[in-house]
């Protein structure tokens, strides 16, 4: 009888396993798309070309936007906007660009992770070109210009007149580094 109840108690600890272990696994798209949906954590928003070709420019409005990068500690780079900050019309497209400099040895992959500040400005800060749309390869000293191209929504809050775009970069594991 005691082993019954044992194997009961186990079979029972394995579907609890086996349910925490899919949770876990479908946590990390969940958060996304929930961060996606309302701004939380600064991700920023991507528009088809087509779309910033009908938006309406509100020239009667002016704001600052203002460009930060940095490098997790364990990739070897240096990232710095080429513009530390610049004023925008709403509807209106602007291009700027980012400097990578790989100072390693080796050539290395890294992904841009982007974040807006203040988060509530992220669901009005839209993309249609970004280099943190695909992981970048530098060669060991290579320095590479890399180009966002952005528009703010003209439905942003009247409140905000100051966000800042930011981009970490991260050192991708398990890619085949050269």
């Amino acid at each position: 009888m005691a082993t019954r109840n044992h194997t009961s108690v186990v079979r029972k600890c394995l579907y609890v396993v086996v349910l925490m272990s899919c949770f876990a696994v479908a946590l990390v798209p969940l958060y996304d798309i929930f961060c996606e949906i309302t701004g939380l954590n600064g991700k920023t928003g991507v528009v088809e070309a087509e779309t910033v070709k009908t938006a309406v420019v509100d020239s009667n409005r002016e704001i600052t936007i203002q460009f930060d990068g940095s490098v997790n500690s364990a990739l070897p780079w240096e990232l710095a906007p080429a513009t530390f900050s610049m004023k925008v019309k709403p509807g209106q497209t602007y291009t700027t660009e980012y400097i990578a400099k790989n100072i390693a040895t080796a050539s290395i992959v890294g992904q841009a992770v982007p974040s807006v500040a203040p988060s509530e400005a992220s669901l009005y800060f839209n993309k249609t070109e970004c280099f943190c749309f695909s992981q970048q390869e530098l060669l060991a000293g290579e320095t590479k210009h890399m180009p966002v191209t952005f528009i703010v929504d003209t439905d942003i809050p009247e409140h905000i007149d100051l966000l800042t775009l930011s981009y970490t970069f991260f050192k991708m594991e398990g890619v085949a580094q050269q």
